[in-house]
């Protein structure tokens, strides 16, 4: 474990509470957050014009800042041993002596920004033979005594620096922008096992310091943070962070490619079967729970890339959702013809039930299709496939409204979808659409109110009108005036198209008239 020591700083008599940066775990001193440092400055700052206004020397009230600066309180009175005081009076000097290197040269005309100072010690400090000085942002300015042979095995930045020339007693690095990971960066040469080190960092942590180890050149670190960053979890916008920060390093050979797995495949086609088997495993769901959450989950992730997905993976993904929906069709007739049979009136209510379970569960299937493909703006075909069901519609009103008023909810939806201009079907599909489907619709309708807490009637109807409205107007005369029979029949147990009929009513009665005039108007003028 790598033995750590800080200027001036007496370890047996310290409070850690009372200075400023913090321990890590292999026993170095790690710079604190800006924020601490800050702080720490405001505090120097007022104990110095103390200082000043009580008489003391430039010269002495100058060192004494470089001197406190590791530490509040170090102002503290320390009933040293000689050794201590000789530690004391010698680094004492060594700082006064270095006060100039640690300075950066500034402009003539450039404002002098005041400089707190904070050493830093690592490994034995006896044995130091280097200082490295770190000059961040608002003023901070830390001081590192070090040792060159492990800068130098660790850093290829380091060793380039000292073999340029010899001897290096001291290297500046100016405009630091993360002076704390530096910091620390640095701390970790001294570790034997970097890894070990980055186990209790997060991840955001851990990406600065990978920043500034590949900065530093220092492979051995870069190592510990890509395996760190491979088996630690991502939360949130953190996997964005870390495959921005590691796709940077592709250039080198760090290996990187473990902590892309986790985010890339090696397939270079789009992975079709797996979404095909996955909404397999959803559409043959019985179980209710899962099942109803998996479709809102599957529903919602591709409405959110519905957007996004290339041509040729929209497509891939529309295929499959038409093969579904076929097959559920093929089976949802299969299940009417069963529960229409004459002999299955008579079969015993354990064996019809099954059957009646299976209907709904096969019309909700068809719901949740029609949904997605609405979302996704492709729903034009399915259109097609349901208006042509003559055999479906047929067969509809012979079962129990509670095991077919889901397929009607079926045909509502498309009703809403062309209503808000989701799809684009043709007219003959629309004309086929309502002949097929209105009826089998209205039939169903209280049932829908009451039963089905997800039917929204405003909405419906409102798509109803206007898919109606779409039509030629001899058309909606046909449609409007059977809906009327129906309507002053039942009353609210039908769907109330009355602004469709308004609407209509206004084209049959009034337009023309309004137009006659107009053109009468004209030719008078003329």
């Amino acid at each position: 474990m790598a033995e750590s020591k800080v200027v001036s700083v007496d370890a047996r008599t310290t409070k850690i509470r009372n200075v400023p940066i913090a321990v890590t775990p292999e026993g170095f001193w790690c710079c604190p957050s800006q924020a601490v440092l800050q702080k720490t400055a405001k505090n120097q700052n007022q104990q110095a014009k103390a200082k000043t206004k009580g008489g003391a020397s430039p010269l002495a009230s100058k060192a004494s800042s470089i001197q406190r600066a590791p530490t509040i309180s170090s102002e503290r009175r320390t009933h040293s041993t000689p050794t201590r005081a000789k530690i004391n009076s010698e680094e004492q000097r060594c700082l006064l002596a270095e006060d100039a290197a640690t300075n950066p040269p500034k402009a003539v005309n450039e404002r002098p920004q005041k400089q707190h100072k904070i050493s830093v010690g690592f490994g034995q400090l006896e044995m130091s033979d280097l200082k490295v000085v770190l000059y961040g942002k608002d003023g901070v300015a830390v001081k590192m005594s070090v040792h060159k042979n492990i800068l130098a095995e660790n850093s290829t930045f380091f060793a380039d620096k000292l073999s340029r020339q010899s001897p290096v007693s001291s290297i500046e690095v100016a405009d630091c922008e993360d002076v704390e990971i530096y910091v620390e960066t640095v701390g970790l040469m001294y570790c034997s096992d970097v890894k070990q080190r980055l186990i209790k960092q997060t991840v955001p942590r851990a990406l600065r310091i990978l920043k500034v180890a590949e900065l530093l050149g220092f492979p051995a670190c870069v190592m510990s943070c890509l395996d760190y960053l491979e088996a630690v979890p991502w939360v949130g916008e953190e996997e964005e962070n870390v495959v921005s920060s590691v796709r940077n390093l592709q250039s080198e050979n760090y290996g990187v490619s473990p902590v892309l797995k986790r985010v890339a495949s090696d397939l270079t086609t789009p992975p079709n079967d797996t979404f095909s088997h996955i909404i397999e495993l959803v559409l043959r769901s019985n179980e209710d729970r899962g099942r109803r959450e998996m479709k809102s989950l599957v529903q919602k992730l591709l409405k959110e890339n519905s957007t996004s997905c290339i041509s040729g993976s929209s497509d891939l993904c529309s295929e499959t959702l038409y093969r579904s929906c076929r097959n559920c069709l093929d089976s949802l007739l299969i299940l009417f013809q069963q529960a229409t049979d004459s002999d299955f009136a008579e079969q015993a209510l354990n064996i019809k039930e099954p059957v009646f379970r299976q209907i709904a569960l096969e019309a909700d299937n068809l719901l949740w299709l029609a949904e997605i493909l609405a979302d996704r703006n492709a729903a034009d075909e399915f259109a097609v496939i349901w208006a042509s069901q003559r055999e479906l519609a047929g067969l509809h009103s012979k079962l129990p409204v509670k095991s077919r008023h889901l397929v009607s909810c079926v045909t509502a939806r498309l009703f809403v979808a062309i209503g808000k201009g989701e799809m684009l079907p043709s007219k003959d599909t629309r004309r086929l659409l309502l002949d097929v489907w209105l009826q089998p619709l209205m039939d169903d309708y209280n049932w829908l109110q009451h039963g089905c807490r997800s039917f929204d009637r405003k909405v419906v109807e409102e798509g109803i009108g206007r898919t109606i409205l779409t039509l030629p107007l001899e058309d909606q005369q046909t449609i409007l005036l059977s809906w009327l029979g129906s309507f002053l029949k039942v009353g609210d147990s039908c769907p109330n198209l009355q602004k469709a009929f308004e609407v209509w009513w206004r084209r049959t009665f009034i337009r023309p008239y309004a137009e006659q005039q107009g053109n009468r108007s004209q030719s008078g003028r003329s």
